[in-house]
């Protein structure tokens, strides 16, 4: 296997794969991803998307491949991996008892921040979601967008380089949803973080990211801007684009058989009146 390189790559994998028993979840991935750019992974359930993540997270190991993350490598130097990047999953954990206030102190000290910094990031991350008033509440009464609210706090507080975002609108209303999209636009063009996020929700990576991958089966399927997707499939937009990709039949054929089922209902008849003569 030949050496990956980092110049400018935040992110470069080189045949990741990943089985579990008998399953290929992801199949030889090759990415690169330059540092401040926003990449999406596009992909139906089961696709291999919340898997890649967590490889390249350092959180599970690859059967097979390797991929270099901020320059460190996600096997032999995941300790170093995991200090530079946020990570929301899909399915965050919080515990219920603990205040917001409570629950990001404990996680800036995971990440050995001084305590006067960890206060002062959780005093701004309170202010830009929002939740000023309910940092002192317990965890367990907030709604289920609340807490993803406060899972995107936990990702951000150690200012980490990379941060990985697997559907990170989950259960968000429209206030919240915009506001979790503007935050991802600033990060990139103010702060200039790489994003990498995982979704099935066209128009967030359409809006959002500089690059899209679409993976099915954990094969990456075709891999570019969103105007290059477009355009190799001729399709309008990037929702046409993706169901041509994906060989997904439009409302209207699958409506078809409507029309179609008497004619097959005749010729059912017609072959069962032959089987009896």
């Amino acid at each position: 296997m030949g050496e990956l390189t980092i110049d400018n790559i935040a992110i470069s994998t080189k045949g990741l794969t990943k089985h579990f028993g008998k399953i290929i979840a992801v199949n030889n991935l090759n990415i690169e991803i330059d540092y401040g750019k926003t990449y999406a992974l596009l992909g139906p359930n089961g696709a291999g998307k919340t898997t890649t993540v967590r490889m390249l997270n350092s959180i599970i190991s690859p059967t097979s491949g390797t991929a270099l993350v901020g320059g460190y490598d996600i096997i032999s130097q995941s300790i170093e991996v995991k200090k530079i990047c946020g990570f929301l999953p899909e399915s965050p954990g919080l515990y219920q008892k603990l205040t917001p206030r409570e629950f990001l102190e404990f996680i800036g000290e995971l990440y050995s921040l001084p305590k006067e910094l960890i206060i002062t990031r959780i005093d701004e991350l309170l202010e830009i979601f929002d939740l000023e008033g309910r940092e002192n509440d317990l965890l367990e009464g907030f709604s289920r967008g609340m807490k993803q609210k406060v899972c995107l706090c936990a990702a951000l507080i150690q200012d980490p380089k990379i941060i990985f975002l697997d559907e990170p609108t989950s259960n968000l209303d429209p206030a919240a949803t915009r506001m979790v999209k503007d935050l991802i636009s600033e990060l990139t063009r103010k702060a200039d973080k790489t994003i990498f996020i995982c979704t099935h929700l066209l128009d967030t990576a359409e809006e959002l990211c500089d690059r899209i991958g679409i993976i099915d089966k954990g094969t990456l399927k075709v891999e570019g801007t969103p105007r290059k997707i477009i355009d190799s499939v001729n399709a309008q937009d990037l929702e046409d684009a993706y169901l041509k990709i994906m060989g997904v039949t439009k409302i209207e054929d699958l409506l078809a058989w409507r029309e179609e089922l008497p004619e097959k209902a005749k010729e059912k008849k017609k072959r069962k009146g032959r089987k009896k003569k």
